[in-house]
């Protein structure tokens, strides 16, 4: 009688739903109800199945789309500024994790982590400047939305990687996923012969544009080359991931986006170091001294970029000349003119900054007309400050540059810490991939900041949950053998 009562009730919702689905549509237009059978899926899946949700939002994550890139859709005037289908299961998934934390509490051992308390100080200044921020609104909705991606993938993400094997799964997840996009891109690409121009919009609408494109081909070709050259893998899957290493490698030819080449070069030679085995003090030291000795000279460094007019073609020469042409390549002075932007709000308000996500709303009264290029805006509605150490900067004030600056030179330790202690193999060359992958991500953070997207982070907090849980689980297997050797 149970079974036969469910099953009566199940065709009496069924036929209820499908009714009122039919009559929204007919009469008013609205597809709302379409949704409803996902959403409940989704939430079943976060309830019972989180790990597979996790995974299920990585592989859609390249495939996402913003939904203000879409005509039409929009609620009133406000647009609609999320990436479906991946931020609004995210959000989901925060929400989901507050609710857990409060009632069962979260690994203290992962919270005590370095990198942990340099992350929830980092959004802890958030929040105290998103109080005093000049848009507060703006500012708590950027909180959030940078808060559901350290929480998905960071947080969660230390409990999702003590698996070995989800650890794969996430990095193959979204490089299965990339290719698709890849492969788009490149017969869009190839519609306009390759050129330059064509190459700006041929990843649309899954990137806005080259530059974020060629930064996520820069994070994860270090994975894959990693991919390819680990004996620990089958043999199946390092065939693969040669193969598309050559495609990922191409790609980022293609790309035009200078700022991942540079990205590249610097990984390497950071590879290199740690070959080498050179001591971390010797590295800062000849970094500290870099900086040192481009301000004493500056002028003239300046003076010797404003010679070079290398405009960016399809000569690869001309096109790594162009990198550094500032006195006649739009974008080269166009970031030029939004670092001075974010220096100038710094200035101004250097303790507490203007609010977390404000810089886009904020920057054009700091425009001055001899910074000014052929793509400047006089309203300073042409998007961020392209740097993800001066963004936080002129937002969040010395500060927020210390909390970003903090976890790059951590990780950095970290990682190499853990590559001269670790003696497995696999994850001895899983580390050092990884670890190379972020590092492109800081160097490219100079010249772009892209940790507002989805596309970014979740690739980037996945990248340090996987660093954080390998250096857990190293500490656990030391406790371990400290206790067998004291008994």
């Amino acid at each position: 009688m149970i079974t036969r009562k469910n099953i009566t009730l199940f065709y009496i919702f069924s036929i209820i739903f499908i009714a009122a689905d039919i009559w929204l549509i007919l009469e008013k237009g609205n597809y709302l109800l379409d949704v409803l059978p996902l959403v409940l899926l989704v939430i079943y899946a976060a309830l019972f199945e989180l790990d597979m949700l996790m995974l299920t939002v990585v592989f859609f994550t390249p495939l996402s789309i913003n939904l203000t890139s879409i005509p039409g859709l929009a609620l009133g005037q406000i647009s609609i500024g999320a990436a479906m289908p991946t931020e609004p299961i995210m959000f989901g998934i925060f929400l989901l994790f507050i609710l857990l934390t409060i009632h069962q509490g979260i690994d203290k051992n992962i919270f005590r982590h370095p990198v942990s308390l340099i992350i929830i100080a980092g959004l802890g200044w958030m929040f105290i400047t998103s109080f005093t921020s000049t848009m507060p609104f703006v500012s708590f909705k950027f909180l959030v939305e940078r808060s559901w991606g350290v929480v998905t993938f960071y947080f969660l993400g230390i409990y999702l990687f003590r698996d070995k094997k989800n650890i794969y799964r996430f990095l193959w997840l979204y490089i299965a996923a990339f290719t698709i996009v890849i492969i788009y891109t490149t017969i869009n690409h190839a519609r306009g012969h390759f050129g330059e121009k064509a190459a700006h919009q041929a990843m649309s609408p899954f990137y806005n544009d080259h530059t974020a494109y060629g930064a996520m081909l820069a994070l994860f070709f270090p994975v894959i080359i990693g991919l390819a050259i680990n004996v620990a893998r089958s043999y199946r899957s390092r065939v693969v991931a040669i193969g598309l290493s050559v495609l990922f490698l191409v790609a980022l030819g293609l790309s035009y986006s200078r700022a991942s080449w540079v990205s590249i070069v610097v990984a390497v030679a950071v590879f290199i170091l740690m070959l080498l085995r050179t001591k971390l003090k010797y590295i800062f030291a000849a970094i500290c001294f870099g900086v040192v000795l481009f301000f004493t000279f500056q002028t003239k460094i300046i003076m010797k970029l404003q010679k070079n007019n290398k405009e960016v073609s399809q000569d690869i020469s001309s096109e790594i000349q162009s990198i550094s042409n500032i006195s006649s390549d739009a974008s080269n002075r166009e970031r030029l003119n939004r670092w001075s932007c974010a220096w100038r709000m710094f200035l101004d308000k250097p303790y507490m900054g203007f609010g977390p996500g404000t810089y886009s709303f904020q920057y054009a009264p700091y425009q001055r007309s001899y910074d000014r290029t052929t793509i400047s805006t006089n309203l300073g509605n042409g998007g961020n400050a392209h740097s993800e150490y001066l963004g936080p900067l002129s937002e969040q004030g010395v500060l927020g540059l210390i909390a970003f600056a903090a976890l790059a030179v951590m990780i950095f330790i970290m990682s190499f810490r853990l590559y001269f202690k670790q003696k497995d193999r696999e994850l001895k060359v899983l580390l050092i991939s990884i670890f190379l992958g972020l590092i492109t991500y800081f160097v490219h953070g100079m010249m772009n900041n892209f940790l507002d997207t989805d596309k970014a982070a979740v690739p980037f907090w996945g990248f340090i949950g996987i660093l954080v849980a390998i250096d857990l689980q190293c500490s656990k297997q030391n406790e371990e053998v400290s206790v067998k050797n004291e008994e």
